[in-house]
């Protein structure tokens, strides 16, 4: 019998056996993803599977599953070939396309040692519209932006420049022109889409320039200061829309409700993202071995930081503030005067604490504060 003739029966394509055997049943079988090893998760591609290599000094290829690969300015270090380890690796990327264009985003896990206590001062940080950051310390942090116009209305594009202001105004009317002629449920024309798509790169230059200068700001303070001082602000709150009057001698109108004027002021607010700024001190004081500590935000701007009293009428306009008492009459910048309260907030122990309860995030004041005469 010949080496053939003694082989085991095989299958074909068909699965059908070549002797003449009932096939065998056929099993489905999943085909891999493509880029990635068969049952691997796409969260889980590492740098080896990225394959990422550095052309040279400014320009980097990653392989991204399911696009190929794809060219990238590098600009920062990455934990790639003998820099990567167990310990400092790259984990993941994803490709994100905003106003300004594509852009790679790389998850690296690092180990880090933890950092010593910072020595630094401790200081109190009022959050206000005029000033952006005011210290307890008078070393206030201002972008040199106005919020307001020459007519005290809010200025919703301060982080562009005159000239890119103009450029903007002649788009927004240009945008409006050419929505004219389009009908009711028609197709945005190329044109118009492209003006839409200027429009959208200067508000992303604009949101850009802010965002660096709260990274700025932050990572000095986190670097400065051992113990950062905020008071808790209920920001949903503040930018809250009024509520409508009714008219009670006309049914179906309704009365002045200062809409208009508190639309101007939320979107003050807005963009100064005081929440994003807390966020960005939380994590880089966490590095720095700093601290950053919440105290309650009601009376600390109308509170007079050198007596302790509150006296009706003493915040006598947004900057001024000017207290009332007979015995005092103290006089200093409003929002500097609410960060020395909020620093006082923290030494007296009125603070904020975290307390977990049945899943959820809960707070709670240490204990209350009283006036006190002298500080």
């Amino acid at each position: 019998m010949s080496a053939a003739a003694r082989r085991s029966p095989q299958h074909t394509a068909t699965g059908a056996p070549r002797d003449g055997a009932a096939p065998a049943p056929r099993t489905h079988r999943t085909p891999p993803r493509c880029g990635l090893p068969p049952q691997a998760p796409r969260q889980a591609a590492d740098h080896t599977l990225l394959n990422i290599v550095r052309v040279h000094r400014r320009w980097g290829m990653v392989n991204i599953p399911k696009v190929g690969r794809v060219r990238f300015r590098w600009t920062k270090d990455l934990p790639v070939g003998r820099r990567a380890n167990t310990d400092n690796r790259i984990t993941g990327a994803r490709l994100v396309k905003d106003a300004l264009g594509w852009h790679i985003a790389f998850r690296v896990q690092t180990l880090e040692a933890k950092p010593q206590p910072h020595q630094g001062p401790e200081v109190g940080i009022d959050a206000g519209v005029n000033i952006p950051l005011a210290l307890s310390n008078k070393d206030h942090q201002d972008h040199g932006r106005p919020p307001r116009l020459p007519d005290q209305t809010a200025d919703r594009d301060k982080w562009l420049t005159e000239k890119e202001k103009a450029k903007l105004l002649t788009l927004e009317r240009q945008a409006a022109h050419q929505r004219s002629f389009r009908k009711k449920g028609e197709k945005t024309s190329r044109r118009l889409q492209h003006t839409y798509d200027q429009i959208k790169q200067l508000r992303a230059k604009a949101t850009r320039r802010a965002l660096d200068w709260q990274h700025q700001t932050t990572t000095y303070l986190a670097r400065t200061y051992g113990t950062v001082v905020v008071e808790q602000l209920n920001i949903l709150g503040m930018t809250k829309a009024p509520k409508p009057k009714p008219d009670p001698d006309n049914e179906g109108n309704y009365l002045r409700n200062g809409a208009k004027a508190k639309a101007g002021t939320n979107r003050s607010l807005t963009q100064e993202a005081w929440g994003r700024t807390v966020m960005m001190l939380t994590y880089k004081l966490a590095r720095c071995g700093g601290e950053l500590v919440r105290v309650p935000a009601p009376y600390t701007s109308q509170r007079c930081s050198a007596c302790g009293f509150i006296t009706p009428g003493s915040r006598e306009t947004q900057e001024l503030f000017a207290c009332k008492n007979t015995e005092c009459g103290w006089t200093a910048n409003a929002d500097w005067n609410a960060a020395r309260n909020i620093l006082h907030l923290y030494r007296i122990g009125h603070v904020i604490t975290e307390i977990p309860a049945a899943g959820r995030r809960g707070r709670r004041a240490g204990k209350t504060v009283k006036p006190v005469a002298e500080r």
